[in-house]
């Protein structure tokens, strides 16, 4: 768990432990796979590749992956990263699945909805911006996102395969029987990291402490510029009418709330959830992560995410 405040890491500690087995303590710097949370990186690339004259948020698919079905002809970076592409998600994280086979497995899938009509959550769609950081960039995804965001941004510890992790740094995960479902790099992965139904819309690996400075990166213009971060946290489609959220890119957004304005995005699989908030009106951020959410007859996380999410900034 990390909480921040105007720029300082108030608080960052671990509780329980990262592996049972050896009795390994949860620390600061103990790493997770942050799941979902791994799409704000990929909508900070494309960010980049824009500010670099790579792309725009406006260009149409096509211009990057090649020619695509008429029914998706359509589809713009933008949709993508708001989740309003209309793709479907098409199988299993750990599928062994190359970044080409997925393109064309997505490009043939029917739409749920036409292009810019409706959200639907959408894995696939992350996974084809990554494809598309790798077809601009010229660079494999993990090592842009290692070069252009989490080196400026001082982030050691983020990564797929690149980090070198020390040995135990890396939880294992349990399952709501207290079962081990391993390390997130023990599950199938090809040489350079997750498959492609996994990869660039999760599957990250990170720490607390590499999350407080991806948000004091984002609190400054280190790694984006303003007018980058603005288009980034825009609210644009609405996810939820009767909580007033709204998807950005790569972040879901909050414009009013007790506590000001907040972006925030979770990530969750069976066993383990996590949670990365930043609270730009009160200049704070609350992390916190677990490697298993989840225990039978006594405790859901998930369910009290908000609960313990806004416990943790009042407390500030």
């Amino acid at each position: 768990m990390a909480v921040a405040s105007h720029g300082k890491l108030v608080h960052c500690a671990g509780f329980g432990l990262a592996d049972r087995e050896t009795k390994t303590p949860a620390r600061c710097d103990t790493a997770y796979d942050v799941m979902s949370i791994t799409k704000q990186f990929t909508a900070a690339a494309i960010m980049k590749l824009q500010m670099m004259g790579k792309l725009h948020t406006t260009d149409r698919i096509d211009a990057h992956l090649g020619p695509v079905p008429a029914d998706k002809r359509l589809i713009t970076v933008r949709h993508l990263l708001t989740h309003a592409s209309g793709l479907r998600d098409l199988g299993d994280d750990y599928a062994p699945v190359s970044r080409d086979a997925m393109v064309q497995r997505a490009l043939a899938s029917p739409l749920r909805s036409r292009p810019g009509a409706e959200f639907h959550y959408s894995n696939v769609g992350y996974s084809l911006l990554a494809a598309i950081v790798e077809r601009v960039s010229g660079s494999s995804y993990e090592r842009f996102l290692a070069e252009h965001l989490f080196a400026p941004a001082g982030m050691t510890s983020t990564g797929y395969v690149l980090p070198r992790w020390a040995p135990g740094q890396i939880a294992i995960e349990y399952d709501k029987h207290g079962n081990r479902r391993g390390r997130p790099t023990e599950h199938p992965w090809a040489a350079d990291g997750p498959y492609w139904y996994l990869r660039g819309n999760g599957g990250m690996l990170s720490t607390a402490r590499d999350m407080y400075r991806w948000h004091r990166a984002l609190e400054t213009d280190t790694i984006l510029s303003r007018r980058a971060k603005a288009e980034l946290f825009t609210p644009r489609v609405l996810t939820d009418r009767k909580a007033k959220v709204y998807y950005g890119y790569g972040w879901g957004v909050l414009p009013r709330t007790e506590h000001g304005r907040v972006a925030e995005h979770d990530g969750g699989n069976d066993w383990s959830f996590g949670e990365f908030a930043r609270f730009p009106d009160k200049r704070a951020m609350v992390f916190w992560i677990t490697n298993q959410a989840y225990r039978a007859g006594k405790w859901n996380l998930e369910d009290i995410n908000n609960k313990l999410t806004s416990g943790l900034v009042r407390a500030l």
